[in-house]
C-alpha cells in the first residue's frame, strides 16, 4: 500500500516512525514549511521533515493544498492512503478524494468531544476523567468524519498538557498502525459521530495563560496543568511576571490573589473559592525552581499580604 504521510510536530513524527517501523511503504511526506526558531531565528525543519530525511523519503512543503499544481503533484504519487496527523493545513475535497482509500486522521481526543486545535489541553482544563485518540476517515468538516478506531487513557490529577500529550502520542502511533492494517484488510467500518455531543477545542494563546485569581482554585489548578509546558500560566507580583509551573489545591480564604502564607511546602494564595499552594515558580530571567529554593533567598518578595495581579 502506497502511503503519503502529512504531519508537522513531534506528535506526528511518532506516528510516522511507527508506520516505518511496521514496514509500511511511505512514498512521500507532506509537512509545514520550515519556520524560524531559536535565538538566531534560523529556519528549522519540522520533526516530521527531519525524520523523513533520515529515511530518504521525499518531502513536500506547499504553502497551501488549494493550489491545483500542488494537487496534481499529490495525484502523481498515486497514493492508496493519506495518513494525516497534526498537519496544520486544510485538506480540500480534491485532496481528500485523491487516495484510493481516502485520508485518515489521528486526533488526540475521544471524538466528538474536543474537535479542533488543542484537544489535549482542553481535556485537562475541563477536568475530563479520560482522553484518548480517535482515528477517523476525513471529510470536509473539522474533525467530523466517521470514527474508525478509538483508544482511551485516564487523565490523572497529576497530568499536565505535556504528560498527556506524550502518552497520547504513543497511543496514537500504535492506533494508526492498527487502523492501516484494518483498512488494508477491509475489517474497519466507520461509525458516525453524534454532533450533539461535540465541543470545540480552541487554539491555545498566550493571553489565556494569565491567572485570574477571582476564579475558583480548582479551575486555576487545572489551568496551570493544562497550559504546561506551553504557554505556562503567570501572574504579576510586585511588578514582576511570575510563571507558575505547578500548584496544588489548599485550604484557605481571603481576597483573591492575596498571599496567605509562605513556607518550604509552597506559597499559599487565596482564590475566588479556596486557595492554591504554588510549589514551582519561575522569576524573570531565572529557571523554574521549587518554591522552597526561592523561599530561602527571597522571603520578603513573597510576604503574606502581598497580592498577585494587583
Amino acid at each position: 500500500m502506497r502511503i503519503v504521510f502529512a504531519g508537522t510536530p513531534e506528535f506526528a513524527a511518532q506516528h510516522l516512525r511507527a508506520l516505518l517501523e511496521a514496514g509500511r511503504q511511505v512514498v512521500a511526506v507532506y509537512t509545514q514549511p520550515d519556520r524560524p526558531a531559536g535565538r538566531g531565528q534560523k529556519l528549522m525543519p519540522s520533526p516530521v521533515k527531519q525524520l523523513a530525511m533520515t529515511h530518504n523519503i521525499q518531502v513536500y512543503q506547499p504553502q497551501t493544498l488549494r493550489d491545483p499544481a500542488a494537487q496534481a503533484e499529490l495525484a502523481a504519487l498515486q497514493p492508496d492512503l493519506m495518513v494525516v496527523v497534526a498537519y496544520g493545513l486544510i485538506l480540500p475535497q480534491a485532496v481528500l478524494d485523491t487516495p484510493r482509500l481516502g485520508c485518515i486522521n489521528s486526533h488526540a481526543s475521544l471524538l466528538p468531544r474536543w474537535r479542533g486545535a488543542a484537544p489535549i489541553q482542553r481535556a485537562v482544563e475541563a477536568g475530563d476523567a479520560e482522553s484518548g485518540v480517535t482515528v477517523m476517515q476525513m471529510e470536509a468538516g473539522l474533525d467530523t468524519g466517521p470514527m474508525l478506531l478509538k483508544v482511551t487513557t485516564p487523565i490523572s490529577a497529576e497530568d499536565t498538557g505535556g504528560t498527556l500529550h506524550d502518552r497520547l502520542a504513543e497511543l496514537g502511533a500504535r492506533a494508526i498502525v492498527e487502523a492501516v492494517d484494518g483498512l488494508e484488510a477491509g475489517t474497519l467500518k466507520g461509525q458516525a459521530q453524534d454532533d450533539a455531543l461535540a465541543c470545540y477545542a480552541h487554539k491555545l494563546s498566550k493571553d489565556e495563560a494569565r491567572l485570574d485569581w477571582s476564579r475558583p482554585a480548582v479551575d486555576l489548578e487545572r489551568q496551570i496543568r493544562a497550559l504546561h509546558p506551553w504557554p505556562i500560566c503567570h501572574s504579576g507580583l510586585s511588578g514582576e511576571a511570575v510563571k507558575v509551573h505547578a500548584a496544588q489545591l489548599a485550604d484557605g480564604s481571603g481576597a483573591p490573589g492575596t498571599i496567605l502564607d509562605a513556607g518550604k511546602d509552597g506559597l499559599r494564595v487565596a482564590c475566588g473559592q479556596g486557595a492554591l499552594l504554588l510549589t514551582r515558580l519561575q522569576l524573570p530571567g531565572g529557571k523554574p525552581l521549587a518554591f522552597s529554593d526561592l523561599y530561602n533567598s527571597r522571603r520578603e518578595q513573597f510576604a503574606a499580604g502581598l497580592v498577585f495581579g494587583a
